[in-house]
């Protein structure tokens, strides 16, 4: 298991941290040398062996906890939000390091966190859980794409799905959206829901067509431009209902004012009164 708070002992170098396991079964100390040597070497400690805890940085003090795991040579690995404790640019150094490290040793590992991209970088199979009970489980691409619920949809993605409260209308086998503050969405075609039932659709900003034309269009006003150096988070109002779009364009760095807007219909997401999608 790798904790999130490391867990060593402060009184013992890094290669009597590593192992300690190993010394309590009374392995053969050519044994310990041998694993523990090997363990230093994939996760680059052999520079770090005789130094204590505390002249360690954090991500070196993980690593140490990672060793410490490996040496035992589990068929499972536990990792209890082992980089909440680390700066973002050190995070994502070492989500990298433990990607590539599952991969070298092919053990199964269980990976606990509240970031969602860690989930998304990390896992082969995501398992999202809210209060304690499972809403989905799949690859980190279904549960984005196909997401089960509302609380799947809102948690996956950054920045997150935008959601517009409404109630769905149907008329034969055409159908629209009607937003609160009165403006309507037409939609291409029907939907798994009863006429007039409420209703929440869902969009990522990814897939919110900025400078649209033709048919519809919808007119939102520009409320705040946010560039991340990599695209443009651009906050929009339809009427009372904010939402956000997210583009690479840099043209609309500058943007200010009305902007037209289309909510593609392939890349909505219905759920229903009790957060199922539909």
């Amino acid at each position: 298991m790798v904790f999130q708070s490391y867990a060593l002992y402060p009184h013992m170098s890094v290669a009597k941290n590593m192992s300690y396991s190993l010394r309590l079964r009374k392995t053969a100390k050519e044994k310990i040398a041998s694993v523990v040597a090997g363990a230093a070497s994939k996760l680059g400690l052999d520079p770090l062996m005789e130094r204590r805890p505390k002249a360690l940085s954090g991500g070196q003090r993980q690593r140490v906890a990672m060793g410490r795991a490996i040496v035992r040579e589990p068929k499972a690995f536990l990792f209890d939000e082992p980089l909440s404790n680390l700066d973002a640019r050190l995070r994502e150094q070492m989500r990298a390091e433990i990607k590539k490290l599952h991969q070298d040793l092919g053990a199964t590992s269980i990976y606990v966190t509240h970031d969602q991209i860690e989930a998304m970088t990390l896992a082969d199979r995501i398992v999202a859980m809210h209060g304690g009970i499972i809403q989905q489980v799949g690859s980190p691409l279904e549960l984005y794409d196909k997401p089960a619920n509302l609380f799947v949809a809102g948690f996956i993605g950054s920045p997150g799905m935008n959601f517009f409260e409404g109630r769905y209308m149907q008329t034969g086998e055409t159908a629209n959206f009607a937003l609160t503050g009165g403006i309507v969405l037409p939609l291409g075609g029907t939907a798994n829901l009863a006429d007039g039932s409420r209703a929440t659709l869902g969009i990522r900003p990814e897939h919110v067509v900025l400078g649209a034309e033709g048919p519809n269009v919808l007119k939102a006003t520009v409320d705040l431009v946010e560039p991340t150096g990599f695209g443009i988070i651009v906050h929009l109002k339809l009427g009372p209902v904010a939402f956000k779009a997210f583009t690479l364009d840099r043209r609309f760095l500058g943007m200010h004012g009305e902007v037209a807007v289309r909510l593609p219909v392939p890349n909505l997401h219905f759920f229903n009164e009790a957060g199922q999608k539909v």
